[in-house]
């Protein structure tokens, strides 16, 4: 996709092929005796304004992918085309002025907050070193993203041990907003949270997201809060997505037998309605060495020759729906 094609589409984001190998020592000299493929070889896009959900177990790749179209982690290989600019080819001075347009709210509230410094220095941070206001000029800012995300500017001078989670998570995305980015990538930030508290967090990422014309990519294992902010929504297994549609065609069309064993998964508020439970066998094999085919075929019930043999294509199956997986016809059928 041309960077003209992408300026008409909408898109904002385009990760083409992106690839994150982590090597694994051994032995008395430390050799490298292997690759932990974490990401392998991901592509998506997100348009400007919308919320692209990334879903998938513990340890599936989806926070590095995140990570890495941050440059927080050097990608290994492939390309992340941010307003049509390849990020990962900019040296280090092209790369922190492009900061103030990607920005990161991080899964823990508590770890993500330097606990020596005062709110209004941490919120603050960010606009000192990109020499956006300095002063008198920082403080009133500063201000003014505690109230946009429902804090009072009278807060300025507590420190992080003296706010409860929820309200440390709102400083993380005051944090977040200082520069006014374009692209905000949500590393599971109301996981660490309780199930009220989630819910205020979400709604005020969305009232943002209208109010700033945000786009973020969310990522998240829990599928009731992907569906609550997500446009659309990409699965991803052992380092490969192999789903991504729009959130009412996935969790009414799931193409792929992973996303169908999630879907099943989601607990049902209604105890006279019954539901088929998919119990995945076996645990995720390892990213250091993945099985060949299809990476899900040792835990799929509908797997046959092809798959344990050829690697599925992430291919387009018609309405923007992407699917890798060889027996796709073979099980609507079923």
């Amino acid at each position: 996709m041309t960077e003209k094609t992408e300026k008409q589409n909408g898109i904002l984001l385009q990760v083409r092929e992106l690839k994150k190998y982590f090597p694994v020592t051994g032995g008395i000299f430390s050799r490298v005796i292997g690759y932990v493929k974490a990401v392998d070889g991901v592509s998506f896009y997100i348009k400007r304004g919308e919320t692209l959900g990334l879903v998938g177990e513990s340890g599936c790749g989806k926070t590095t992918c995140g990570r890495c179209i941050l440059r927080l982690i050097e990608p290994t290989a492939g390309e992340v085309i941010f307003e049509g600019r390849n990020i990962l080819q900019l040296d280090k001075e092209e790369m922190r002025k492009l900061r103030r347009e990607m920005q990161i709210v991080f899964q823990d509230p508590y770890a993500s907050l330097n606990p020596r410094m005062t709110v209004g220095d941490i919120i603050g941070e960010p606009l000192e070193i990109h020499g956006v206001a300095r002063g008198a000029a920082k403080e009133k800012r500063v201000k003014e993203l505690l109230e946009v995300v429902g804090l009072s500017p009278q807060h300025v001078r507590r420190y992080p041990h003296e706010f409860s989670g929820g309200q440390r998570q709102r400083i993380g995305v005051a944090r977040a907003l200082a520069l006014n980015p374009k692209l905000i990538i949500c590393d599971e930030p109301v996981s660490a949270l309780d199930v009220s508290i989630q819910s205020q967090v979400l709604n005020l990422l969305q009232d943002l997201q209208e109010e700033f014309s945000l786009t973020y990519l969310f990522v998240a294992h829990d599928l009731a809060v992907i569906k609550h902010i997500s446009d659309r929504i990409a699965v991803m297994y052992l380092g490969k997505l192999v789903e991504l549609a729009d959130k009412e065609e996935l969790f009414d069309n799931p193409q792929h037998p992973y996303t169908e064993a999630l879907l099943s998964a989601i607990p049902i508020p209604n105890p006279e309605v019954r539901k088929e439970r998919i119990i995945l066998e076996g645990d995720v094999p390892s990213p250091i060495d993945p099985p060949k085919g299809c990476r899900f075929h040792p835990r799929c019930r509908y797997a046959q020759d092809v798959c344990k043999q050829l690697e599925p294509r992430f291919v387009d199956i018609g309405e923007e729906h992407y699917v890798a997986c060889h027996l796709r016809k073979q099980k609507q059928v079923a």
